[in-house]
């Protein structure tokens, strides 16, 4: 696993995420795991890693992304307020061809982290997955130097910001009329 300082390669960084690589990389929480949300092969290798089967959510490349991709009510406009955050939007998809089906079918969980990360991912223009990196059920990281040895052999690259102090984001149901808080 190649390990980057930052984002200072951040043109090197973007071709791979292009190129279909899984990678870890900070949030403005946790570490997070992902890839292009719109590549089915690589989202798969995220769900071996994780052994997962539940949806994934995504960090949207800007607000208009998830306007034009999701469906937000009038009541729920003041929760899309509150990104760039620590908050994950659960909303349902009106566009299918958004991301890849094994993101996610019906609904999506969206993120704008508020960190340097999100700004490479406004540049690239589509979504990228996020989730923790762990597998499902264990703890989550905020800190490289505690990367799991089975996860590390089977990802890309990490982008390294040091330690996080941080825990998972806030997560919002927004698909019924009130919205729910899960986490």
């Amino acid at each position: 696993m190649k390990i980057y300082n930052g984002l200072e390669e951040k043109g090197e960084i973007m071709f791979e995420i292009e190129c279909g690589a899984v990678f870890i990389y900070p949030t403005d929480t946790i570490y997070g795991i992902g890839c292009n949300a719109m590549d089915s092969k690589a989202v798969k290798r995220i769900r071996r890693i994780k052994k997962s089967k539940k949806p994934f959510s995504v960090i949207a490349p800007g607000k208009k992304w998830i306007e034009n991709n999701c469906v937000i009510e009038k009541q729920h406009l003041k929760y899309l307020k509150k990104l760039p955050g620590k908050y994950t939007l659960i909303l349902k998809l009106k566009n299918k061809d958004a991301i890849a089906r094994e993101v996610s079918t019906k609904t999506v969980g969206v993120r704008i982290p508020k960190n340097e990360f999100s700004k490479l991912v406004e540049e690239l223009g589509f979504p990228v997955v996020t989730t923790s990196v762990n597998e499902t059920g264990k703890k989550f990281l905020t800190n490289l130097k505690n990367l799991d040895k089975k996860i590390e052999r089977q990802v890309d690259f990490a982008v390294d910001a040091g330690a996080i102090k941080g825990k998972p984001s806030t997560i919002i149901d927004l698909t019924q009329k009130k919205p729910r808080i899960i986490r």
